[in-house]
């Protein structure tokens, strides 16, 4: 997710939301007064729902709306919580100093395909969970056995205390989570798939544990460049207006949008409607959603970004203001030892220039394919762009046809 767009978004739409107020009577013993009292409470129970109605989220309420937004697929699902122990791989320190050692779990629904299908893991970006590829697992599950994840920390899995104080640490919270979830699945040989922040976490999971993954697919993946990369001028000279330097701090001082979410209470649900009705109705560069899709999908994303704050606090010890790096992918990128495809949606915010670059230096097998009408989420703005170039970057796993037909790429994708 473009997260400096989310935060201005964010912001732009608080300054539209109007505030109502609210006032309290006392009971009169007085009978004329009771019953005024009476008439004044019915008339604000009709009020008060709609406007002023703080709707509470848990764990419990998450599953409820994954369930609900997965309701309108046409292929059956298994939904479980995965035990992923009480503490990373190889490590003598409990979840990060957290202040408990309960056994975590990561939200995992899996989508079964017919004997001999290669399995598909696909991981979210930040500020979003695995339900954002809802118009994706009917296409993708016809040839793969599909699995997607909650990240720990996001969505319905277990949000433990987040107490990490570097880059190092805050990788390993991912990285070492995942692994464990493998673990628990007895997974090996699979394709792995990240979008955004997934992405950057995939690719320093699969530069960790290279053994296990078949094959990686990076959708618009962060963390390729650094901030000392920047070719222009433009990040310094908006740190020196006044919303640069307010944004920064806010970014340092590691505010997320979720923060504003939980902050603003029985106005959360408003703002997520408006940012979804807008990025994936109004703005959107593809198809848009359907009505029943928008009111699933916002109530979806609300309960995810209203519950415990986990795992978005990573964002400042993973990037700089401006979604620059601080360990970028391009400094390793000589070091991949999985074959690589890169898939970016024409009007992707996110340079696909960086795995260009990357591309120079890899001794793996890679390309990169670009969808057309298809923005940071091309997979909810072009689903079926987005299919083909899947299956297309899979080819060689997903068909016994070594035919030249098999290898032609798709119509309306472009490989760079």
């Amino acid at each position: 997710m473009s997260l400096n767009r989310f935060r201005l978004r964010m912001a732009e739409e608080i300054s539209k939301t109007k505030l109502g107020s609210s006032s309290s009577s006392s009971a009169s013993a007085a009978a004329a007064a009771s019953a005024a009292t009476n008439a004044a409470k019915s008339r604000w129970k009709i009020v008060w729902p709609n406007s002023l109605r703080w709707i509470p989220t848990s764990t419990d309420n998450i599953i409820a709306a994954e369930n609900r937004l997965l309701s309108i697929l046409k292929t059956p699902y298994v939904q479980e919580q995965v035990s992923i122990g009480s503490g990373p791989p190889g490590s003598k320190v409990r979840w990060f100093r957290s202040a408990s050692d309960e056994p975590r779990h990561i939200n995992t629904v899996t989508f079964d395909a017919k004997e001999g299908s290669p399995t598909l893991v696909m991981v979210h970006g930040y500020a979003a969970s695995q339900g954002f590829f809802f118009r994706n697992f009917d296409a993708l599950a016809s040839r793969f056995r599909v699995i997607a994840i909650d990240q720990l920390g996001w969505g319905g899995s277990s949000r433990p205390d987040f107490t990490c104080k570097s880059t190092e640490e805050t990788e390993a919270w991912f990285i070492d989570s995942f692994e464990e979830w493998r673990k628990s699945k007895n997974l090996s040989n699979f394709i792995l798939l990240g979008h955004s922040f997934g992405g950057y976490v995939a690719a320093k999971y699969a530069l960790k544990h290279p053994e296990h993954v078949q094959h990686l697919v990076l959708v618009g993946s962060a963390g390729f460049s650094a901030e000392s990369d920047a070719k222009s001028e433009w990040l310094t000279k908006f740190r020196a207006t006044w919303k640069g330097a307010l944004l920064n701090h806010l970014w340092e001082s590691n505010f997320t949008p979720q923060k504003l979410i939980r902050g603003l209470g029985p106005w959360g649900p408003g703002l997520v409607n408006r940012y979804t009705s807008a990025r994936f109705g109004a703005h959107s560069v593809g198809t848009v959603l359907t009505d029943e899709e928008s009111r699933l999908l916002t109530d979806y994303v609300y309960h995810t970004l209203a519950a415990k704050a986990s795992g978005e606090l990573c964002l400042k010890y993973i990037f700089s203001f401006g979604a620059f790096a601080r360990k970028p992918l391009l400094q390793s990128a000589s070091e991949w030892k999985v074959p690589t495809s890169f898939i970016y949606g024409m009007n992707d915010w996110m340079n696909y220039q960086g795995a260009v670059e990357a591309r120079k230096h890899m001794k793996v097998p890679c390309e990169i394919i670009r969808v057309p009408q298809g923005g940071h989420f091309v997979f909810i703005d072009n689903p079926a762009g987005f299919h083909s170039a899947v299956m297309y970057a899979c080819r060689k796993y997903i068909s016994q046809d070594s035919s030249h037909q098999q290898q032609l790429l798709p119509d309306g994708l472009l490989l760079v």
